[in-house]
């Protein structure tokens, strides 16, 4: 399990991110809001402007202060472990 920094010291795990996307246009709006209304919503930028959404495999979307590229290049820069059998 790897964790990568969204910014502000808030951590999630690499392994269950599907997509970050940008938080700028319409659609992505609409999907921070139906998740609030839902109660799966975290904010995790510290009352600093959202740039960016990560979406997890159990239905959470993150918000994140920090550019799509600069989440990008953390996820990239952590090493894939191959699990033992």
């Amino acid at each position: 399990m790897s964790f990568i920094n969204i910014g502000f010291g808030n951590l999630v795990n690499a392994d269950r991110i599907i997509s970050v996307i940008k938080a700028d246009s319409a659609p992505s709006k609409r999907l921070v809001q139906t998740a609030r209304e839902n109660g799966e919503l975290v904010d995790a930028t510290q009352g600093r402007k959202t740039k960016s959404i990560i979406v997890t495999d159990s239905s959470r979307i993150i918000l994140s202060g920090l550019t799509t590229e600069t989440l990008l290049a953390r996820v990239d820069s952590y090493p894939e472990v191959e699990e033992s059998e």
